[in-house]
């Protein structure tokens, strides 16, 4: 009697376990499988097909120029050169991506513009890339250039630069290829010396040597879980040609080089030693493509970068508005956390002069400021949210004590 029941042929239910049972000649399939079989279908037929899977997502639709540096401006203080930099190199992107949609057989082609940012650490150049990314309906991506080696050594290829723009936009090729990638911390692959390298420098001149062809725009065999190229993995080809990349690098030691060329001497009766004083203050913005040579990044890859900003390094004045300026603001932020406990905190304006006072001292910049908050407010934060106060305000005598005994005041002023 058992061999009789019907049964289907693919997942083995018999006829009583499911609604519907279709008989075939020599099998029967149940409305499950039918179902599954669907799915894989459609899946299919989706991947062999070359046109991007819903064009209508992608819309060029962008802010001129000026509304993005005042979106900028709500964000990052200061700045105002590599954010008008930024503003145009984003929104000729756009029109580029515009123009070879709507000219297609134009004998006129509009090269784009990959950028090169200089400035000290904690001037914002990481914080650009990120606030500017919350503005855009393009692929986004920021990439550190610390894990690249040269091809064939432990870390990660060039190409992995591609696999996070992928992973953003869930693997649409389409979108990818219109994208913009910041790649941060580009002066650690600068090369130790002047001269070119006989040997292989395994993540200096060597990466910079990968990456040109990326920068400029090819074809590239992308791995789409990243890390190595195996001969049995499928890899994703990806054209280079309309994605913006936008290089960031603090380039420590670059002033040296700067003043060496515009010669910042103060020896002369002729010389104005006030303009001079002035120059040395912030001698980034003289910055250069020879400079970037000197330093250690090869021609080849300064061609590719042609556009140079610098950020200023940041005065008593920047951070003090940096700290309760931006919509995401220091003072702002720890104001929220104690307000999460039901505290309302209350900072005297002394203690943010004394805060500001001593992240200039230290120079590290804005992400400085922070490491000065939390030595401040650490031991509030550890008793408040066991105490039934309400009010906690900060006066200039608690901040002055909480910070001396932090490890801080141990660091000695350059």
């Amino acid at each position: 009697m058992a061999k009789n029941i019907l049964h289907c042929s693919f997942c083995g239910r018999s006829r009583d376990e499911v609604k519907i049972l279709i008989a075939g000649q020599e099998g029967h399939i149940c409305e499950n499988c039918v179902e599954h079989a669907r799915e894989i279908i459609d899946q299919e037929l989706l991947v062999r097909d070359d046109k991007p899977a819903n064009p209508s997502t992608f819309k060029l639709t962008v802010k001129k120029p000026v509304e993005v540096k005042k979106f900028l401006d709500e964000y990052v203080i200061g700045q105002d050169e590599a954010k008008k930099v930024l503003s145009v190199a984003v929104y000729n992107h756009y029109k580029r991506l515009q123009y070879k949609n709507d000219h297609a057989g134009s004998d006129i082609e509009i090269e784009k513009s990959n950028i090169v940012m200089v400035g000290e650490t904690g001037t914002g150049k990481t914080l650009l890339a990120k606030t500017i990314a919350k503005l855009l309906n393009v692929p986004f991506t920021i990439v550190d250039a610390t894990v690249f080696t040269e091809a064939g050594y432990v870390g990660e290829d060039v190409e992995s630069i591609l696999t996070r723009l992928l992973q953003v936009c869930n693997y649409d090729v389409a979108s990818a290829e219109r994208g913009i990638v910041y790649i941060d911390e580009i002066d650690k692959i600068a090369r130790k010396g002047d001269n070119p390298s006989i040997t292989r420098d395994v993540s200096g001149e060597g990466v910079q040597q990968g990456m040109l062809k990326l920068l400029e725009g090819t074809d590239v065999l992308v791995p789409p879980q990243g890390g190595r190229k195996h001969p049995e993995q499928k890899l994703i080809k990806i054209n280079t040609q309309n994605i913006l990349f936008i290089c960031g690098g603090a380039f420590d030691g670059i002033d040296k080089i700067i003043a060496r060329r515009v010669q910042t001497n103060t020896i002369g009766f002729n010389v104005d030693k006030l303009l001079q004083e002035n120059m040395k203050k912030n001698l980034l913005r003289y910055i250069n493509a020879q400079d970037l040579k000197s330093f250690g990044l090869i021609p080849e890859l300064l061609g590719r970068l042609p556009v140079v900003t610098h950020l200023d390094p940041l005065d008593a004045s920047t951070l003090r508005a940096i700290l309760v300026e931006p919509k995401n603001a220091l003072i702002k932020q720890y104001k929220r956390l104690f307000e999460l406990e039901g505290i309302e905190l209350m900072i005297e304006d002394e203690v943010l002069d004394f805060m500001v006072e001593k992240a200039v001292d230290y120079k590290l910049g804005a992400r400085g400021l922070r490491s000065i908050c939390e030595s401040i407010l650490t031991d509030a934060m550890f008793e408040m949210p066991s105490s039934k106060e309400k009010f906690f305000t900060l006066d200039l005598d608690y901040a002055k004590r909480k910070f001396d005994k932090s490890k801080l005041s141990l660091l000695k002023v350059a």
